[in-house]
């Protein structure tokens, strides 16, 4: 059976959207749960059906879904998946989306625009959704948006241990691509031993997507290995620039740790020119094999969501994965 059953009888029941199936595996296996069998096809027109195979009244339900490309099918996909638990009577239902959709359009920036990420919580709500568990959100402030328990895990321990281990010995400085992220490379300095801290000052032109006009150093990086964090790499403009203001700057190497390989075109070809010597991410997101570079590494998250997952379920506390850190 697909289900962990606690003394309390609730069932522990996992479900797998089509986006990326292999990393809802990887977290069941980690779990001991297989995802429950469920038919979910395209009709002609583009319209989707979803069906589980198996009862799921009473049932803790957790639909994984990653949103890959193209993004607004999964995210349909995954409230008929909500809306099928619903009617089916599961008993509490969490949506695990490692890769929050819609998250950079946190707020408005220019008048008639929408506030796209609120909306996007507010139909996993009006779906049934009664709690989110998902990774290194954008902004933290996302996690008001929805009206119910969210779970924000966090990749800084898996990324900044892989660094600590390869690079150790290194002099190494930690670098935020901008101002806005100097809060988590604070936090990055201190799990790699309290190395400096450095910053990119960047101009971006609010009319044009993922291009960055400008970039300035500040900080200690001559001479030193420094590791570029952010939450996103998209086209990889903005973080292959960093790297260029970096090693004009004096560094010696350029390493780069996100969460979240979008990976849009052109990011591949950005990377595979660029001087970064290699690129940590996440599998949050699935890598197609068209896109793997050599200096690509990819680490699992799915050993973190499981622990989440079953503190979830038991009641427990996910806050605690962090040592009371919070987003």
């Amino acid at each position: 059976m697909g289900s962990i059953v606690a003394e309390n009888h609730k069932s522990l029941m996992l479900f797998s959207g089509r986006a990326y199936p292999a990393l809802a595996e990887e977290i069941g296996q980690a779990l001991g749960v297989s995802p429950t069998p469920t038919d979910a096809y395209d009709f002609a027109n583009g319209e989707i059906y979803v069906r589980y195979n198996e009862s799921v009244r009473g049932s803790d339900a957790f639909v994984v879904q990653s949103m890959t490309e193209p993004i607004n099918q999964w995210v349909m996909e995954t409230l008929l998946m909500i809306d099928a638990l619903k009617r089916g009577s599961a008993k509490r239902i969490t949506i695990v989306v490692p890769f929050y959709p819609y998250a950079r359009q946190d707020k408005k920036h220019r008048g008639r625009e929408p506030i796209s990420a609120r909306l996007v919580a507010d139909l996993f709500r009006t779906a049934g959704a009664d709690r989110i568990l998902t990774v290194d959100l954008h902004t933290a402030q996302i996690q008001g948006f929805f009206d119910g328990p969210v779970d924000h895990l966090f990749a800084l321990d898996l990324l900044a241990d892989y660094v600590r281990n390869k690079y150790d010995g290194r002099d190494m400085t930690v670098v935020s691509p901008d101002s806005g992220r100097v809060r988590l490379a604070e936090r990055w300095t201190e799990r790699l031993g309290g190395c400096p801290l450095a910053f990119i000052h960047k101009t971006r032109d609010i009319t044009r997507p993922n291009e960055v006009s400008a970039n300035r150093v500040v900080g200690e990086v001559e001479g030193r290995v420094c590791v570029a964090i952010d939450d996103i790499i998209d086209s990889g403009g903005t973080i292959c620039k960093a790297a260029d203001a970096l090693f004009a700057a004096g560094a010696a190497d350029v390493i780069v740790a996100a969460t979240h390989g979008v990976l849009s075109d052109p990011a591949t070809e950005r990377l595979k020119n660029s001087q970064i010597s290699e690129v940590i991410m996440t599998n949050t997101l699935p890598i197609p094999p068209e896109k793997r570079l050599d200096k690509i590494t990819q680490l699992s998250i799915a050993p973190l969501i499981a622990r989440a997952i079953r503190e979830v379920f038991a009641d427990g506390s996910v806050t605690t994965l962090f040592g009371g850190l919070s987003g």
